[in-house]
């Protein structure tokens, strides 16, 4: 267990206990932070306080951080499609089913388990069960994710994200026939007020949600559409799109029960992913194509849409 304690300055007064915390510790997330407050091992005073409480100059926070816990994921033999990988990162193309890290009754099979067979060297930033996670993807959501091998590398990426300079570029078939040529969706999302499984947008306890879309192709119910993100909510795209009657094919939770187009999970993949690498700073750039099965409904509606045949574009190695 190790212990730190602090002395409000008058600079820091009105901030955050979870933001001064974060700042103090750079070593631990802000949402570790967060879990040590209300666990009680955070004190400001000698007493228990909320994680929004606004400090006063002069006064003092004690912090208990206990030692990281072993990790308790097994590793397994999985297939990864790595796109790009070196000491620092490395560049996955997830496939459509798979769930991106182990939660409490899935432990196996997922994204996490396959990468502690494939190397151990992983950023802790995110906890035992997250390893070298920055972002995520649904589970039924194909396509590139970056997986951070050290914390150095895990904090620059979370700030790029955070600051929106990470390029995430989604392709996505909706129902519907959208007929403006494009858009910018602005719209807060949250906890759906009815359905607390589901994100909703909502002006209630919400966040800033942006998605650029931009309209591809038109294909007779449907329509073919490119989105990116100016922000990451959970869900954002599908909220996003549901939100304009055009929900995304395949995704019963925020669209049409009923299975259209023989579409298993839902029509969306993560096909263009860009940042700055954490050490160097240059700009990275990856573009994967779509599962198999979102290519035959595409050519199925007799789509004319075709993507680059290359895995991987303008990347050099980094040693």
């Amino acid at each position: 267990m190790e212990s730190y304690s602090f002395q409000v300055s008058e600079d820091s007064g009105g901030i955050r206990l979870d933001v001064f915390v974060t700042r103090a510790l750079p070593q631990i997330s802000r949402t570790q932070v967060q879990r040590l407050i209300d666990e009680g091992s955070i004190l400001v005073g000698g007493k228990p306080v909320k994680a929004n409480y606004r400090l006063s100059a002069g006064e003092i926070i004690f912090c208990q951080v206990p030692p990281a816990k072993p990790l308790c994921v097994a590793a397994e033999q999985i297939e990864l499609n790595i796109v790009y990988e070196d000491c620092d990162l490395l560049v996955v193309n997830k496939p459509q089913g798979m769930v991106v890290h182990p939660a409490n009754g899935n432990l196996t099979g997922t994204l996490v388990n396959a990468l502690l067979h494939h190397c151990s060297d992983l950023s802790g930033i995110n906890g035992v069960l997250r390893p070298g996670i920055v972002h995520r993807i649904d589970k039924d959501t194909s396509g590139l994710l970056v997986i951070t091998k050290n914390d150095l590398a895990h904090q620059n990426l979370a700030q790029q994200i955070k600051e929106h300079t990470v390029k995430r570029v989604y392709l996505a078939l909706v129902h519907g026939v959208i007929e403006e040529p494009g858009g910018l969706i602005e719209a807060p999302i949250g906890r759906d007020l009815r359905d607390r499984q589901k994100m909703a947008v909502v002006f209630k306890n919400s966040k800033v949600a942006v998605t650029e879309y931009q309209v591809l192709e038109r294909l007779g119910e449907y329509t073919l559409v490119e989105c990116r993100l100016k922000t990451g909510r959970t869900h954002q795209i599908r909220v996003h799109m549901a939100y304009l009657k055009h929900p995304v094919v395949g995704d019963s939770k925020y669209g049409p029960k009923k299975v259209h187009l023989g579409f298993e999970g839902q029509a969306l993949h993560a096909k263009t992913l860009g940042f700055s690498h954490p050490r160097t700073a240059v700009w990275l750039e990856f573009s994967a194509e779509p599962p198999l099965q979102f290519l035959k409904v595409l050519k199925k509606l007799g789509s004319l849409y075709e993507m680059d045949k290359k895995c991987v574009e303008g990347v050099e190695a980094i040693d």
